[in-house]
């Protein structure tokens, strides 16, 4: 669309001409003042009707549209009348001028939503502010200044019409009252609103409403029909129903490749018609967002008195081919094949459940392939044909206008998690709308309805632990989710995120906090992180996303030392110690840090931490802070031969960048790819320096890369000898970001070195999936957005990204899964090594390779629907996604596998004296071995 030069009447005439449309041939009675009448916005050429006496000279009038947030979005969409220009004869003049399509009718559209219309006259003086949608009688958007907002409009508040208009047709201001109907631009319209077109005879089947094709072949058309009502949405702003030719559904198809159901647009009679009516509709065909359907008013609807045969569910798995789910559009069906929880995050905002069919999440195609690949690109075709979303009946916004509504689907006691299992109980009709093809419930579900309503049921796929993945001592990342104790009330400037009742919840910016609004916030906050921690129980964590103290005048160390604090009290006793910051820091850092925690009673640090200060790689992402530890035996003492080296970190997310091959290609790496390969070079050296210096061949770098796991920072990983632990041992991910599931956290254990690797020494691997898969509802910065409080005191979405934890070193071993060299030298003969094999206390047992591990983890684990996308959680793809099988996915069990003992089973014959001095024999030689392989490291 363009804005118009010329406004004078043949210009005018010309626009109807290209618009199709036949004009009254009289006019209606003359306005008494001049208004805004008709609103055409839904087809090729926009426009804004005057409605004024004959003869008014509308000469330099101003004429645009604002859009849903109150400003003239771009100079096009406001134009001034030419000179000269004067209403014709009709009552009426069109002015051609772009109009910004962002509406929304009901409830959630109350002073938020709906592109507004505006006239000025000459004098400067605002005659109309119409909002396109809204509520009648409710708040309307508030003009705000911009370049392009005219004065007069500024600080306005624009009167909704209630009205909005389907494909083909504008909203018409009759008798005082907004309603739909065909255009007629340059005319005032019939008192009927219908353009004067006669109401058809014949009735037409809604399968030749529908058609075999993705629009339907009626599209402007007024027709006649006759159906039985399936579903009926008198509240919750859809403002319709579903009707289905009678008797059709079920097994047997009478029309293949044509859809026997339809969506009604009649807010004018929703409310006088019950799930079962058979009714004859008069109405305009139409296309809504992808939808079928017909607008049908007050007078355009008749209940029939003659008997009507049931319709019935097509029932079975639902399809991914596009055509047959269009021969489905607007019917009744009950899926029974096997769906699949892809993303949740809608839930809170929207009452959206995304599914995709079959078994298994959707996956981020660069957790499987690599970036711009035709695998990767075949896997996104897939998930794009498997997603399907349970919706709530309803468009309305349960974070904003619909805070006391309780929200649908979700529950403390049956969360929806990603890659739970959804069964339905009940019919549901399929609808599209917003790019996506939706299951709709027969009525508006809310929390409080559920029972009778609600038309599917959830496994319930939560651990209370994490899986058993042994090792003398473990490793784990964790993102604590901005943790910060310097609250925004401490701080000058900081605006919040509110609850429904007006209370700060969390920081919103002004200032440097990141974290909770206050000290109440901050406990809701603590007490997950806390509880999940320490029931992940890891000998050593990463920390990402704590606050950096030092940014606010403090000590670095403070809110860490905190944390640690909470941690002890929780756990009743001094379990937990955090590795203080080194003398040496970087002169700039960002205000929040990695950190490293650790157990003082399984692991000993040795040396001091170092951070990596490398502005060049790391001026946009956090330094990365490595300690050495080893493991402690049962009697306290470190076990210093097996020091190993850990490196905490936190890439540069996704969300933003700049500079040469900082641009988000399109190939699902985002921005900043250019900097987290940076970053990973510069880690890779780093790590090298560590190992050096502690002389040892265990490094296991842990954090969240923001990248997934075959994006190109990681090959430079793998390319320096590191294997991504969880992607070999687990089917688990990470994260879950609009409706995909991949793995941006990672521990990466070094294989390579002259002896037993880092990665050999991993006994097992687990992704908890305690906080990506889990509602966003439930997080504490979610607290009382909704009269339906999803937060718990408990260990479930205590951050937006899953924990890895790793375990490592076999503790009956001399060190990790591999042979611990058991056996003895060739001189002390083979009756001495079968005694020491069997000699399981002895220090360095002999068994070959214990169990490494256990059962592969279990893998299960946000686009703008409904006029719009909520807010992500910070850091990751946005600043800031989900699990199935990875391709690259191993037998849990570690390296070296399970080889069965022999010396218990040495022969009674043998003496007691001679197995006593083989075994000392060969305790001697693997004491020997176990120093001098340290000495090596």
């Amino acid at each position: 669309m363009k804005a118009s030069s010329s406004l004078a009447s043949a210009a005018a005439l010309g626009l109807v001409a290209g618009l199709g449309l036949v004009l009254p041939t009289a006019s209606a009675s003359a306005a008494t003042a001049p208004h805004i009448s008709e609103i055409g916005y839904t087809l090729d050429t926009d426009f804004i009707e005057i409605a004024a006496d004959p003869g008014t000279d509308l000469s330099g009038w101003t004429v645009g549209s604002v859009t849903r947030g109150g400003s003239v979005q771009a100079a096009e969409n406001v134009t001034t009348v030419p000179d000269g220009t004067t209403v014709g004869d009709s009552g009426a003049l069109a002015v051609e001028v772009p109009i910004t399509n962002s509406v929304n009718s009901g409830s959630a559209a109350d002073g938020s939503y709906g592109a507004s219309a505006f006239a000025i006259d000459d004098a400067g003086t605002l005659i109309s502010f119409d909002q396109i949608g809204g509520v009648t009688g409710g708040r309307g958007v508030t003009g705000r200044a911009n370049t392009h907002t005219p004065d007069p409009v500024v600080d306005e508040e624009a009167t909704p019409t209630g009205a909005t208009a389907t494909g083909g047709q504008s909203i018409q201001l009759i008798d005082g009252a907004w309603s739909a109907a065909p255009p007629t631009p340059d005319a005032l319209p019939d008192d009927g609103g219908d353009g004067g077109d006669p109401a058809p005879e014949d009735v037409t089947p809604i399968a030749d409403i529908q058609g075999t094709e993705d629009a339907s072949p009626m599209q402007g058309e007024t027709v006649k029909t006759r159906g039985v009502v399936t579903a009926a949405y008198p509240t919750g702003g859809l403002g319709g129903y579903f009707v289905q030719t009678a008797g059709s559904g079920g097994a047997d198809d009478a029309t293949p490749g044509a859809s026997d159901g339809i969506f009604v647009y009649s807010p004018d009679t929703v409310a006088d018609v019950s799930i079962g009516d058979f009714l004859e509709l008069t109405g305009t065909a139409s296309e809504r967002y992808g939808q079928t359907q017909l607008t049908v008013s007050a007078s355009g609807m008749t209940r029939l008195d003659e008997p009507a045969e049931a319709v019935k569910a097509v029932e079975g798995a639902f399809p991914d081919d596009a055509a047959e789910r269009e021969a489905l559009e607007g019917m009744l069906v009950q899926p029974s094949g096997e769906l699949t929880v892809s993303d949740n995050y809608n839930a809170n905002t929207y009452g959206e459940i995304a599914l995709a069919t079959g078994d298994g999440v959707l996956r981020q195609p660069t957790d499987v392939a690599r970036p711009g690949s035709a695998e990767a690109t075949a896997i996104e075709a897939e998930n794009l044909a498997r997603e399907v979303i349970l919706d709530d009946g309803a468009s309305v916004d349960y974070l904003d206008s619909d805070q006391d509504v309780p929200l649908p689907y979700l529950s403390q006691d049956a969360p929806v998690r990603v890659g739970a299992a959804a069964t339905f109980t009940s019919p549901v009709v399929l609808g599209f709308g917003f790019d996506k093809w939706r299951f709709q419930p027969t009525t508006q579900l809310t929390g409080d309805n559920a029972e009778a309503v609600q038309p599917a049921e959830f496994s319930d796929t939560r651990s209370a632990a994490p899986e058993e993945i042994g090792g003398q001592v473990s490793l784990a990342s964790f993102n604590v989710l901005n943790y910060f104790t310097t609250t925004g009330d401490q701080l000058s400037g900081c605006t919040y995120y509110e609850d429904r009742e007006g209370n700060p919840i969390t920081v919103r910016g002004g200032c440097d906090a990141r974290g909770a609004a206050n000290a109440e916030s901050l406990e809701r906050q603590e007490t997950k992180i806390v509880e999940a921690i320490n029931d992940l129980d890891a000998s050593v964590v990463s920390l990402m996303e704590i606050e950096n103290s030092a940014r606010f005048g403090k000590d670095r160390d403070s809110a860490l030392q905190t944390l640690v604090t909470r941690l002890n009290e929780a756990a009743g006793t001094e379990k937990w110690a955090f590795v203080p910051s080194p003398t040496d820091l970087p002169a700039e850092e960002d205000v929040i840090r990695t950190a490293l925690i650790y157990q003082i009673a399984e692991v000993a640090p040795q040396g001091e931490s170092v951070i990596l200060d490398d502005e060049d790689a790391f001026s946009n992402a956090r330094e990365p802070l490595s300690q050495a530890f080893a493991p402690k035996d049962d009697a306290g003492t470190a076990e210093t031969e097996k020091t190993f080296v850990t490196v905490s970190n936190h890439f540069k997310s996704k969300g933003s960048g700049e500079g040469p091959g900082n641009e988000d290609t399109g190939d699902g790496q985002g921005f900043s790819n250019a900097d987290r390969v940076k970053q990973a070079n510069a880690l890779v050296d780093f790590a090298g320096q560590q190992q050096t210096a502690a002389d040892t061949d265990y490094v296991y770098l842990l954090g969240d890369f923001n990248s997934y796991t075959q994006e190109d920072p990681m090959q430079v990983f793998y390319d320096a000898g590191y294997k991504d632990v969880a992607a070999e041992m687990t089917d688990g991910s990470t994260y879950v970001f609009q409706g995909r599931t991949g793995s941006l956290d990672h521990v990466l254990a070094l294989d390579a070195g002259d002896t037993e690797t880092a990665f050999d020494a991993v006994t097992g691997a687990d992704i908890w999936d305690i906080n990506s898969v889990e509602p966003i509802a439930s997080e504490y910065s979610r607290f009382n957005y909704n009269v339906t409080d999803l937060y718990s005191p408990d260990r479930y979405r205590a951050s937006d990204h899953d924990p890895v934890l790793v375990g490592i070193f076999d503790p009956e071993s001399g060190t990790g899964g591999e042979d611990a060299e058991a056996s003895a030298d060739a001189d002390a003969g083979a009756g001495a090594a079968a005694a020491a094999d069997g000699g399981a206390d002895a220090g360095g047992s002999a068994d070959a390779g214990a169990d490494g591990g256990q059962d592969d983890a279990d893998g299960s684990q946000d686009d703008g629907d409904e006029n719009g996308s909520g807010s992500q959680n910070d850091a990751d793809e946005n600043g800031g996604s989900q699990g199935a099988g990875d391709e690259n996915a191993q037998n849990a069990a570690g390296p070296g596998g399970n080889l069965p003992r022999t010396g218990s089973e040495l022969a009674l014959p043998v003496s007691i004296a001679a197995g006593l001095l083989l075994v000392g024999a060969a305790s001697v030689i693997i004491a020997r071995r176990r120093r001098e392989g340290g000495a090596e490291h």
